[in-house]
């Protein structure tokens, strides 16, 4: 059973890890942010952050994940996290939202590359090699391919992990993030997607 967890968290997690540029090329690869207005069959409607309603044909087999409410408390040394950050005025990046990878999923898609949750943002997926927290919040050092980046949390940060989730939980009304694939006449499809559950609503 563990196994068969692990085995799908596996294939819910390549959604947070198309930052990788040899996974998809920046022309073919699309992040749909948005709630759910209807899912019929194999097509999901969703109306997007920027108030278009796209339509997404979900593929065969594909996987679904929700987001879980966590804490800083919960960063411990050794964490494999994909971070969203932007560059601080005085230095150093600040977090926009962080993922506690569960940790089966160690060293998927690490690095830091651009990312489009804001303006200049940048999603880093590394593992925690020290965490010093503060009654402000949090700084914790990642490291990846040799290198290093502080990024500090300060409270009030979204934090989530992830768990299951079924087709059921694409209800109307639900926060998704789907990392979808463009065609060359502008439909979309995807194999991998994000839902919100019991009110916690996927920050990346």
């Amino acid at each position: 059973m563990r196994q068969r967890l692990h085995s799908f968290l596996a294939a819910g997690l390549v959604a947070l890890a198309v930052a990788v540029p040899a996974v998809a090329s920046a022309a073919d690869a699309v992040r749909v942010r948005g709630t759910v207005v209807a899912r019929t069959g194999d097509v999901l409607e969703v109306k997007a952050r920027e108030g278009d309603v796209v339509k997404i044909k979900l593929k065969e087999g594909f996987h679904i994940n929700a987001v879980a409410k966590a804490a800083i408390t919960d960063i411990k040394q050794g964490d494999y996290v994909g971070i969203a950050s932007l560059p601080k005025a005085q230095g150093g990046d600040g977090a926009l939202e962080v993922l506690i990878f569960p940790a089966a999923m160690k060293g998927l898609g690490e690095g830091s590359y651009g990312w489009d949750l804001k303006p200049k943002s940048s999603m880093t997926n590394a593992t925690v090699s020290n965490a010093v927290k503060s009654v402000e919040g949090s700084t914790v050092t990642l490291t990846y391919h040799g290198q290093e980046k502080k990024i500090s949390i300060q409270n009030g940060t979204p934090i989530v992990t992830l768990i299951q989730a079924t087709a059921d939980d694409l209800r109307a009304g639900a926060a998704v993030f789907v990392s979808a694939e463009k065609a060359a006449d502008g439909s979309l499809s995807s194999g991998q997607l994000v839902v919100g559950k019991d009110g916690v609503v996927p920050p990346m």
